[in-house]
């Protein structure tokens, strides 16, 4: 390790545009302190938190310069004091960066660390982090989903809602997705979706209501609830519940819709979770990969040089197909 000191990695010296992402070559590699790994990056998703961390625009505002991202997978190549799990050469994937994930190289928790099964490659491990425990954070810690309901995923073509439908069909529930693509609507019904629908066709909410025999969903997963929340009210069922998962600005709601039905509007930030919640998602993800049904589909693929490209695309492109990543 020792001839090894510097790495390439994105630097952000400024809140602003995607232009702000700066690829620097001469970024010290980080040492793992007590309780830490470093892992040699081979991929890390693209989440569209980290362009609102960028732009400013977060409650959350890291210390500037900082390296984005967060969901890092690759090779275990140093171990800080105190680690017992994982030794160098492990195939792993993290949830929680700690320096930083559009990098070479990264540091990590050993607690936010997983071993990545050798069924999923690099550029799948880089798609669990953020996308698989926030669609189980929404579906059972927040709206408490239960086999036999019926759960609409809104924006079901990206990476949290891929996740959110192979989950709500592994765990027995009626699933309906949206997508604005036919790629998008392709990709929702290969991944659990029993029915899939074009949010960008007149009528498409009515499709919806037909499909539940007008009895409406238990529960949607929302990602964009400034469009779609009002329409959510409408679609939900005695008792639903809408987990609002994205959001890119604000709506106007009548308060009265949520009033007969007895309904629930539900926020979900992953960084609230409490380190029970995360141990109980993690037992629930590892069950998927054993069963086979958490399988993560990669989307654009961009080389680290091209991460404001994918910034700008993850936000402007007209449909998801799949997870985002970078690969180094």
């Amino acid at each position: 390790m020792a001839t090894l000191k510097l790495m390439r990695a994105i630097r952000v010296s400024e809140f602003g545009g995607p232009s702000v992402l700066k690829l620097c070559t001469d970024v010290p590699v980080p040492k793992p302190a007590q309780k830490q790994v470093l892992i040699q990056v081979h991929a890390c998703g693209v989440n569209p938190v980290e362009t609102y961390i960028r732009a400013g625009a977060y409650s959350r505002k890291p210390r500037l310069p900082y390296t984005p991202g967060s969901d890092v997978s690759g090779v275990v190549v140093e171990v800080g004091e105190g680690v017992d799990l994982f030794k160098a050469g492990d195939r792993v994937f993290t949830t929680g960066s700690e320096t930083g994930g559009y990098a070479e190289y990264s540091v990590a928790s050993e607690d936010t660390v997983h071993r990545l099964p050798d069924s999923l490659d690099f550029t799948q491990g880089a798609a669990i982090g953020i996308p698989y425990f926030t669609a189980y954070r929404a579906l059972f810690q927040k709206a408490h989903a239960k086999a036999g309901e019926t759960v609409l995923v809104h924006g079901a073509s990206g990476g949290v809602g891929i996740a959110a439908c192979q989950m709500a069909r592994a765990f027995g529930m009626k699933v309906l997705g949206t997508a604005g693509t036919p790629e998008g609507i392709e990709q929702v019904l290969k991944n659990g979706a029993h029915q899939a629908f074009n949010h960008r066709q007149k009528g498409y909410i009515d499709k919806i209501k037909e499909a539940t025999n007008g009895q409406g969903v238990n529960v949607i997963v929302e990602m964009l609830s400034n469009v779609n929340l009002s329409n959510d009210l409408e679609l939900l069922t005695y008792g639903g519940r809408v987990t609002i998962v994205g959001s890119r600005g604000t709506i106007e709601i009548n308060p009265r819709d949520t009033m007969l039905k007895e309904l629930s509007i539900i926020g979900v930030a992953l960084f609230s979770s409490t380190r029970e919640e995360k141990t109980e998602c993690a037992a629930a993800l590892f069950a998927g990969m054993d069963a086979g049904w958490l399988k993560p589909v990669v989307g654009p693929q961009y080389t680290i040089d091209k991460a404001a490209e994918a910034h700008e695309n993850i936000i402007n492109s007209p449909g998801a197909t799949g997870k985002m990543v970078l690969i180094m």
